[in-house]
């Protein structure tokens, strides 16, 4: 199948702070990887959890897209205003039997071992708000990952699709999001890897056929055993070195990088990576930026 007519990728970062390495990496993996394939690459902002976003990130994360070349195309989607599409997804579900109101805490699902209809203590009228699950637990899917290869995922849960304080959940939006796009391939960091699952068989249920999932190795922390993150300290990119930070996301992803190219303007780099883009050449080990492709 020639998929350079039929490949729309995407990038879709939460503004919960500016973009670090590890995160350019993603955007960057994703960009190639569309842009190889003579795809579209969209952006779309995961802005679901307002107690979670750090004012003026949103702005901060496209600035740095536009400093490093990384020019979307098409419409900037924001999740935050897109709740009328997303409760019109779950009056669907509703209809079909396919929802039910969960009061569950976290401590009765852990020693529960999982949570599906059945077992939910929920169910009776009670005070309290309750989160909306999808009644998913039971079977499982599987599917076949650019890099990772040959994946099957049991789902042992009833996937939560609004939550108790009444916010949408990240698996409604996303796959609610990527049909409406259009997407077909999802090429994102390696610690999404497990919610694949569960998303494809929400994109089933919907009558959609799931995307071509790709999951990129994770850039690590200083301590090497989580991934870089806002949350275990990394800094902010620097928009003014967007040179030497694409060169250095490049050296991650597997190439070899001449020192010169990190002399050159943002969009001259990235021509130059499309030009030679494999997706055989990445390097599939978690590893800090620190340690060279061998």
């Amino acid at each position: 199948m020639d998929i350079s007519h039929s490949y729309t990728g995407r990038f879709a970062p939460s503004p919960t702070g500016p973009l670090h390495l590890g995160s350019l990496v993603c955007a960057l993996g994703s960009y190639l990887d569309a842009v190889a394939h003579g795809g579209t690459w969209l952006v779309r902002m995961e802005d679901l959890d307002p107690p979670r976003e750090e004012p003026g990130a949103a702005g901060r994360i496209l600035d740095s897209l536009r400093a490093h070349g990384l020019h979307w195309q098409g419409p900037l989607d924001w999740q935050s205003r897109r709740h009328d599409r997303y409760e019109e997804i779950l009056a669907t579900l509703a209809e079909r039997d396919l929802l039910y109101p969960c009061r569950c805490t976290r401590a009765q699902i852990r020693r529960a071992g999982g949570h599906d209809n059945s077992g939910c203590r929920g169910t009776a009228p009670a005070d309290g708000p309750a989160a909306l699950r999808l009644k998913s637990a039971g079977g499982e899917e599987s599917f076949e990952d650019i890099w990772q290869g040959p994946q099957t995922q049991p789902i042992r849960d009833d996937t939560i699709l609004r939550r108790k304080d009444g916010l949408y959940a990240y698996q409604l939006a996303v796959v609610t999001d990527d049909i409406d796009r259009g997407v077909s391939h999802v090429v994102r960091g390696a610690d999404l890897l497990e919610t694949t699952g569960a998303q494809q068989f929400l994109f089933r249920l919907l009558g959609s056929e799931p995307p071509q999932f790709g999951h990129l190795p994770l850039v690590m922390g200083p301590d090497n055993h989580q991934k870089l993150s806002k949350q275990n300290g990394a800094p902010a990119i620097d928009d003014r070195r967007a040179p030497e930070n694409l060169c250095t996301a490049l050296d991650f992803l597997g190439f070899r990088v001449p020192a010169e190219l990190a002399l050159e303007a943002p969009a001259q780099i990235l021509s130059w990576a499309v030009a030679r883009w494999q997706r055989r050449q990445l390097d599939l080990r978690n590893r800090q930026l620190t340690e060279k492709p061998s």
